[in-house]
């Protein structure tokens, strides 16, 4: 029995197609066939295409050995790296110290 996730919104929809046609892309730069790039990936042609299409259903360790095998795996240290968001929240929140109180003495 499958798995049910929750749906996804249109723009992680629109993500996930661009990523994998970047991934397709990427292969047929490299003149790789979807049946090579399968074995190497260690799947079947239909996970690959899934993959390529930007299927939420496929899972992230496949997305990582397809890019492991086109030679682009260190992308994946990309993501959270420039984060400006974190970094301001973090900023914000180092504003506001705590106030440290003071241990009772015992009697």
């Amino acid at each position: 029995m499958p798995r049910k996730t929750a749906p996804l919104s249109s723009t992680l929809e629109d993500i996930l197609r661009a990523l994998g046609e970047n991934i397709k892309l990427a292969r047929l730069r490299r003149k790789i066939t979807t049946t090579m790039l399968a074995e190497r990936a260690g799947m079947g042609r239909v996970t690959l295409r899934k993959v390529e299409s930007g299927d939420s259903g496929v899972t992230l360790g496949a997305y990582a050995s397809v890019l492991f095998c086109l030679g682009l795996e260190k992308d994946l240290l990309l993501i959270g790296k420039d984060d400006p968001l974190g970094r301001r929240l973090q900023d914000a929140d180092m504003t506001h110290t705590k106030e440290r109180v003071a241990k009772r003495k015992k009697p």
